[in-house]
C-alpha cells in the first residue's frame, strides 16, 4: 500500500502543533494500514519535520507505540515497525473476544440513529468490495467500522483498551485480506448487516454479541491464512 495517501497524512491541526497523542495516533494509523510496515525504521528526525514538531514528542509518541509491540528500539540501527509473533497475537485475539463481551453491559453508549446511518453506509461500502476486493478500500472500510464500535463504548477505560487491542490487532489482520480475498470481504458484509440489525433494534448488547463472533471469525482465518492452521 503506497504512503502518502490522503487518509493518513497530519490531519487539519491548523495553527495548533500536534501533541504525543495526535503523533501516535497516526503513526498507529499508518502501521495498521500498512503504510509502515514490518522492518521499517521509524526515524524521529523526519517525522518532526514532517508534524512540524521538536523530536521529544515524536520520541515519545513511538516509546507508547513501543509498548504495544508494534515497534522495537534496536541499538545502532533505531526505531523499528515489528510483526507480532503468533502467540502475541493469540493473546490480543483471545483479549478482543472478553472485551467484546463487555460492550453492551458496562456502561455502553445509547444507540442513535448516527450510529445506524454509520452502519448502513459502512454495509453499502462493504458491498462495493464483493468480487474483485480493493484491499486499501477494505482497512478504511474495517477501520471506520472500529471507529463507530468505540463510539458505542461508554465506558473510557473499556474504550481504551478496546482501541489498543484493535490496534495490536489490525496489521495482522490487514495482512490477510490479500491472501483471502472475497472471502474477508463477504464477512465484513455480514458482519455489517448484523450490526445494522442490531442498530436498528437498540440493542447494545447484541452489538458486543456481534463482535465476539466476528472477532473469533477473524482470528480462525488468521490461523488459517497465516499460520497455515487449522481452526480448533
Amino acid at each position: 500500500m503506497a504512503r502518502g495517501d490522503t487518509t493518513l497524512t497530519p490531519p487539519g491541526w491548523g495553527d495548533r502543533k500536534p501533541g504525543v497523542e495526535d503523533i501516535q495516533r497516526l503513526i498507529l494509523k499508518r502501521i495498521c494500514f500498512l503504510e509502515y510496515t514490518p522492518g521499517d525504521r521509524l526515524k524521529e528526525a523526519e517525522l518532526a519535520d514532517e508534524f512540524g514538531v521538536s523530536r521529544t514528542p515524536v520520541r515519545d509518541a513511538i516509546s507508547r507505540i513501543n509498548h504495544l509491540g508494534l515497534v522495537e528500539t534496536i541499538n545502532g540501527v533505531g526505531n523499528v515497525v515489528m510483526e507480532l509473533p503468533p502467540e502475541k497475537i493469540a493473546h490480543v485475539y483471545d483479549m478482543r473476544l472478553h472485551l467484546a463481551s463487555l460492550i453492551g453491559t458496562t456502561a455502553p453508549a445509547q444507540v442513535d440513529d448516527d450510529h445506524l446511518g454509520r452502519a448502513r453506509s459502512l454495509l453499502e461500502q462493504a458491498h462495493q468490495l464483493s468480487g474483485q476486493v480493493d484491499s486499501r478500500q477494505y482497512v478504511i472500510v474495517n477501520d471506520r467500522l472500529n471507529t463507530l464500535i468505540s463510539d458505542l463504548i461508554g465506558n473510557s477505560v473499556l474504550r481504551s483498551f478496546w482501541t489498543q487491542a484493535y490496534y495490536q490487532a489490525a496489521s495482522t489482520w490487514h495482512r490477510v485480506v490479500d491472501c483471502a480475498g472475497a472471502e474477508v470481504a463477504d464477512a465484513l458484509v455480514a458482519e455489517l448487516t448484523d450490526l445494522e440489525m442490531a442498530l436498528a433494534e437498540r440493542d447494545i448488547q447484541a452489538v458486543g454479541y456481534i463482535q465476539r463472533i466476528h472477532i473469533g471469525y477473524g482470528y480462525a482465518r488468521i490461523r488459517k491464512f497465516l499460520f497455515n492452521e487449522s481452526a480448533d
